[in-house]
């Protein structure tokens, strides 16, 4: 095994022990390393390659949405309610030394959730240890975990857990992380080892290499640092002696597999021959099975047919017994009505003759009454034809009574006191009764007599109105005159307005001869008028092209005025401006010198104080060494006339 062989080296160069070595050395950083459970690996054993147990698909981008019911009441309290047992059952108050309630699942403190989260991260990586605090540590976790749901889990929402509206996604993510923590439990103690091999997964090559490395792995962490690879290889013979051995038991399996596959091939190889040679006869009956099945089929079909036609006539038969029993009763029936009138008619003494006869002449009598209610209804329809006929005939003369009137109207004729009436009654009236049409004949009251008064077309009950007695006017003597009259003098009438209207005509022409020479100064006008609109609309378009060339040149020039005078503007407020910074400055410079002229007085204040003093103490250095030169020369002068 070279890939677990390691060089053995001196000094402080060596490796750091990440477990408890022979020589009692304790490493603490082998708690601070991360587990490495999660990174995908590919599995060596067997020979076709499958995804490891703990490969990982790629997330997909963006925040995925929980498809759990979190917000729910109900799916909080349960999965809540499986937290606790499972911490409960696993001796987490005890590990943790915290007190876990029903609130600490409902509204729980920060403090709850980082033990609850510290305590299952551990159930899946025991070797983890938490540095930092818990806002900084979840996040990387949970994106080494692969926690689907982890981009919705943020700083900011890990300050309030406890939150309304944000408790339901952690207390999603910690019965997530609980569930992660059974399956490693349940594939540490082999139970999903059938499943996959249900499913065509053979996970015993991974299971035992990863035993293998777990094992081998730990011994060589517990070995010294100065072994050498011969120690090692002394320490790793019984590891790889057991994968050996452990990979020889399931290869035994899996060949006593193939030696019971082969058998059962070579069986079928000579139960495949046997049947080819016997192929012939297999044809055969496989055709006569197939004729048969058609033969079945269409036996079945004809079963049918029969069954449904005896179903049918059994149904007919009984329908025609039944009416058989009916007709049979019937008959009965009226032979004994047959014979009791028989024998009333015996009691009564009338033979079979008087009988024929007075049902003959019944029969004659009651065909006389049919054909005069026939007559009757035939005069009936005839009277109603008429009446019809003349009720039309009678609405037509009113209609033409109103119509007469009307133009007597338009005409002046009517009233008498009309212009051309000349006091004669010209209007029409029809005189008849103004009861409904025609009951006579089809309204008789309860005695059986006519109701006559109500007829509108009779006079009295046997005769109805003359034509003459319809109308109050004789057409013919008096209206007839009246419009020939009429007549004769509108024609006169017309006569003296068709003179005066050619009269008229002739006047009007000249009218329009005159109009026409007025028409021709007038089309004279308009072409001057025309000429001058043409004049007018040249110099319209001159005076326009003119004013727009004017106006684009006061639009220019307004914009430099406005131009200057938004730069006369900015030049003023800078000047004002600078006016004001330099009156700013004066009063600076002003009060700058003032204090300077201060300073300078304080100063030339001080100098002559200083010169002052200076000429004093020169004056009375000099004064003393004029004393002194005086002295001295007094000195000299004794001296001169001491030696003299």
């Amino acid at each position: 095994m070279p890939s677990v062989k390691r060089s053995s080296t001196q000094g402080n160069g060596g490796r750091k022990s990440y477990a408890q070595s022979t020589a009692g050395r304790a490493s603490g950083d082998g708690l601070e390393r991360r587990s490495s459970v999660y990174r995908s690996r590919t599995s060596t054993s067997g020979l076709i390659g499958h995804q490891s147990f703990f490969q990982q698909a790629t997330q997909a981008s963006g925040i995925l949405k929980d498809p759990r019911p979190l917000r729910d009441r109900s799916f909080q309290a349960r999965i809540g309610q499986e937290i606790l047992d499972y911490m409960s059952a696993n001796n987490f108050e005890m590990e943790m030394k915290h007190h876990l309630t029903q609130n600490s699942v409902k509204s729980p403190t920060a403090k709850d959730f980082s033990y609850m989260f510290q305590w299952l991260y551990h159930r899946i990586d025991p070797s983890y240890r938490f540095k930092k605090n818990i806002d900084q540590e979840v996040p990387p976790i949970l994106a080494q975990l692969r926690y689907p749901y982890h981009k919705s889990i943020t700083k900011s929402s890990l300050a309030a857990v406890g939150s309304a509206n944000s408790w339901h996604l952690f207390l999603g993510l910690l019965h997530w992380m609980m569930q992660l923590a059974q399956i490693l439990e349940n594939y540490g103690a082999n139970l999903y080892d059938d499943a996959c091999t249900e499913v065509g997964v053979d996970v015993s090559g991974d299971r035992i290499i990863f035993d293998f490395l777990s094992k081998a792995y730990r011994d060589w962490l517990l070995m010294d640092e100065d072994a050498n690879d011969d120690d090692q290889d002394r320490v790793l013979a019984p590891h790889i002696d057991a994968m050996a051995k452990d990979f020889e038991i399931s290869n035994a399996r899996y060949l006593d597999e193939l030696q019971i596959l082969e058998s059962e091939y070579q069986r079928l190889q000579k139960e495949i021959k046997v049947l080819e040679k016997s192929g012939s006869d297999l044809v055969t009956l496989d055709r006569n099975f197939k004729i048969m099945e058609e033969d079945k089929v269409k036996f079945e079909e004809f079963e049918n047919r029969m069954n449904q036609k005896s179903e049918k006539y059994e149904a007919r038969v009984q329908f025609l017994q039944e009416e058989i029993d009916k007709v049979i009763l019937e008959w009965e029936d009226a032979n004994s009505e047959r014979g009791q009138l028989q024998q009333a008619v015996d009691d009564q003494g009338i033979s079979k003759t008087d009988i024929d006869r007075m049902t003959s002449e019944r029969e004659r009598l009651q065909k006389g009454i049919e054909l005069m209610g026939q007559k009757i209804d035939e005069s009936k329809r005839k009277l109603a034809e008429k009446e019809v006929e003349a009720d039309k005939k009678l609405e037509e003369l009113e209609q033409l009574v109103d119509k007469y009137n009307s133009l007597g109207y338009q005409i002046g004729l009517i009233p008498t006191s009309a212009p051309n009436a000349k006091g004669e009654n010209y209007e029409l009236q029809i005189v008849v009764s103004a009861g409904t049409n025609f009951s006579s004949s089809s309204q008789v009251d309860h005695s059986g007599s006519q109701n006559v008064e109500s007829d509108r077309l009779l006079a009295d009950a046997n005769s109805g109105y003359q034509p003459a007695h319809i109308l109050n006017i004789d057409l013919r003597s008096q209206v007839k005159n009246g419009l020939i009259c009429l007549r004769k003098e509108i024609s006169e009438r017309r006569t003296a307005a068709m003179d005066e209207v050619m009269k008229h005509h002739d006047l009007l022409d000249g009218i329009k001869e005159a109009l026409e020479d007025k028409q021709s100064e007038v089309e004279a006008l308009e072409h001057r008028v025309r000429a001058a609109e043409e004049e007018y609309e040249k110099t319209k378009e001159i005076i326009t092209t003119q004013k727009l060339a004017s106006d684009t040149q006061i639009e220019k020039m307004e914009k430099e005025l406005a131009k200057m005078r938004s730069d006369l503007t900015d030049s003023i407020q800078l000047m004002e401006q600078r006016e004001m910074n330099t009156n700013i400055e004066y009063e600076q410079l002003s009060l700058r010198a003032n204090s300077l002229r201060q300073e300078l007085h304080c100063e030339i204040e001080k100098m002559l104080n200083d010169i002052i003093k200076f000429k004093v103490h020169i004056q009375k250095n000099l004064e003393d060494y004029e004393g002194f030169v005086i002295d001295e020369v007094e000195h000299e002068l004794d001296s001169d006339e001491d030696d003299a």
